[in-house]
């Protein structure tokens, strides 16, 4: 199995018995965004919070 199926398959296995399709989908996104998140945070693909509050004093 591919790294992407096997982490996929590691979150479905730590869902209750009892999970939902859509569920399980969102667990999957949200493990995904956490993924992307952390890598962007190692690639230094990240702003400060004070460019943050700049951004979003902007909208």
């Amino acid at each position: 199995m591919t790294a992407p199926k096997i982490n996929a398959k590691n979150v479905i296995d730590s869902l209750p018995e009892d999970s939902s399709y859509d569920e399980i989908l969102k667990e999957l996104a949200f493990d995904r965004m956490i993924e992307r998140g952390l890598n962007d945070s190692k690639n230094g693909k990240t702003i400060s919070n004070d460019e943050m509050k700049h951004r979003l004093k902007q909208w």
